[in-house]
C-alpha cells in the first residue's frame, strides 16, 4: 500500500495586478472595506441589492471620512479623491472588470454560495473572488464556481477602518498566484495579513465565540450581570472591551450564526449556542445595529 498525497494546487492563468476592487453588500462590514480600499487608492465598486442599504453605506463612508479630515488623521483633498474613486452599484454587473471581489454579505451558507455563483457568471475571467466569511469553509464556498483556484478567504476585523488584522484562508484549490496577489493587495490596504488554515471559524472566531457564548451563559445563570461580566474580563484580563460589549459590536446575530456553523464543523457540544443568545436574536436584540443588545444604544 502506498501513502496517497494531495493534489497539486493549481495555478491560476496569470498573475493579477489589482487595481479595482468591489465589494458585495454595503453593511458594517462591506462599507468599511469599501472606505479603506479607497482610501488606499484602490478604484472601488460597492454594490447592494437593496437602494436603502447602499445609501446608508455610502453615507457612513463620507461620515468616516469626515471624522478622519476632523481629527486632522485625513487631508481633505484625500477625503475627497477617495469618495472620488467610489462607484455605488445595485447589480452585481458592475463588477465584471474588477480584479478582485470581496463578497461581505450576511454570514449564512446559502447567501454566500449564491452570491458567488453569481459573481463567477457576470466577472471576468482573471478576477479574484474572496470572501469576507468569519467562520465558513473556503473550499465548500469555492465549489460554487468554476474557478476555485481563484477564489480565498479574506477575513476582515470590525470595525474594518481601525483594525489591523486580514485571516487569508486558503481554500483546498487556492492557488499561489491569488494568494500572492490578495496579500499585497491587503498590505497595501494598510492590514497586516495573516495566513490560517481553512477549517470552522478559522482561528479567531474558533477561539473568540466560545468565550463570548460562555460569558452569555454566566449571565444567562445570573452568575453576574452584563455589566460585571464585562468588568471582570477588562479589568482581569486586560481586554480592550468586554465579551457581551463586543458582541453587541458584532451582531448578535452574527455571533449566532458562527457558533452554528461550529457546532455543525466540528460535532462538539461546547460549542451550543447559550439560549439566551437564541432567545435575543429570535426578539430582534441583535446589539449595536438594532439599539439593544446585552446594552442599550442610542438610535
Amino acid at each position: 500500500m502506498t501513502e496517497s498525497t494531495a493534489p497539486e494546487t493549481p495555478e491560476t492563468p496569470v498573475d493579477i495586478a489589482i487595481g479595482t476592487i468591489g465589494v458585495v453588500g454595503a453593511g458594517t462590514m462591506g462599507h468599511g472595506i469599501a472606505q479603506v480600499a479607497a482610501q488606499s487608492a484602490f478604484q472601488v465598486v460597492l454594490a447592494d441589492a437593496a437602494p436603502e442599504a447602499l445609501r446608508r453605506g455610502m453615507a457612513q463612508i463620507a461620515k468616516g471620512l469626515g471624522r478622519l479630515v476632523e481629527k486632522g488623521k485625513l487631508a481633505a483633498e484625500a477625503r475627497d479623491q477617495a469618495l472620488a474613486r467610489l462607484r455605488p452599484a445595485t447589480d452585481l454587473a458592475a463588477f465584471a472588470d474588477a480584479d478582485l471581489v470581496v463578497e461581505a454579505v450576511a454570514e449564512r451558507l446559502d447567501a454566500k454560495l449564491a452570491v458567488l455563483a453569481e459573481l463567477d457568471r457576470v466577472c471576468a475571467p482573471r478576477t479574484i473572488l474572496a470572501s469576507n466569511t468569519s467562520s465558513i469553509s473556503i473550499t465548500r464556498l469555492a465549489a460554487a464556481t468554476r474557478r476555485p483556484a481563484q477564489v480565498i478567504g479574506m477575513h476582515f476585523m470590525n470595525p474594518v477602518p481601525v483594525m489591523q488584522l486580514i485571516e487569508l484562508i486558503r481554500g483546498l484549490a487556492t492557488a499561489q498566484t491569488t494568494y500572492d496577489a490578495v496579500e499585497a493587495a491587503s498590505r497595501r490596504l494598510g492590514k497586516t495579513p495573516v495566513e490560517v488554515h481553512d477549517a470552522p471559524g478559522f482561528v479567531s472566531n474558533r477561539v473568540l465565540m466560545p468565550m463570548i457564548n460562555e460569558a452569555i451563559f454566566c449571565l444567562h445563570e445570573g452568575v453576574g450581570k452584563a455589566a460585571a461580566i464585562d468588568q471582570v474580563m477588562k479589568l482581569g484580563m486586560n481586554h480592550p472591551m468586554g465579551p457581551l460589549a463586543l458582541a453587541d459590536l458584532i451582531g448578535l446575530d452574527v455571533c449566532l450564526d458562527i457558533l452554528r456553523v461550529l457546532q455543525q464543523g466540528f460535532g462538539d457540544p461546547k460549542y451550543r449556542p447559550c439560549p439566551l443568545l437564541v432567545k435575543m436574536v429570535d426578539a430582534g436584540q441583535l446589539g449595536r445595529k438594532s439599539g439593544r443588545g446585552f446594552y442599550e444604544y442610542p438610535t
